[in-house]
């Protein structure tokens, strides 16, 4: 067996509508079917190659509860490609998100760094050419 692809991350938040907002409306994402499940949350999708498969899974927890915090580990990071820097530079400043930047040379990258309202890294990988819009 071998890994073929990411298939999708799942987060908990305590503020599931900020979530949805960073998601649709700076990353772009949209929401999709998502099974009836007993507690809160969304699927969210990338792109029409992708449009069968969330990539991202929001569960919306209760703050009080002192169980919603546990999970599996800890994650740095999570990383997607991407195109279109102008306009996300565009998005990040419309919903006053910081963001740091850097170019890899090596990897022939340009690098956007953002995180999402539950803290969790978000890495945009761009084409290098694009690092001319920065």
């Amino acid at each position: 067996m071998s890994i073929a692809k990411l298939d999708h991350y799942t987060i908990k938040t305590a503020d599931l509508e900020a979530s949805k907002r960073f998601y649709i409306e700076v990353l772009q994402m949209t929401t999709g079917p998502r099974p009836d499940f007993d507690f809160p949350g969304i699927w969210l999708y990338a792109g029409a190659k992708d449009a069968n498969f969330p990539v991202v899974h929001v569960i919306g927890v209760d703050r009080d509860d002192p169980d919603w915090v546990h999970g599996t580990g800890a994650v740095d990071h999570v990383a997607f490609l991407a195109t279109d820097w102008s306009s996300m530079k565009e998005r990040c400043a419309a919903h006053g998100i910081d963001y740091k930047q850097r170019i890899s040379p090596v990897l022939g990258l340009f690098q956007v760094f953002l995180r999402d309202p539950c803290g969790v890294t978000v890495e945009l990988n761009y084409p290098l050419e694009e690092a001319d819009a920065a």
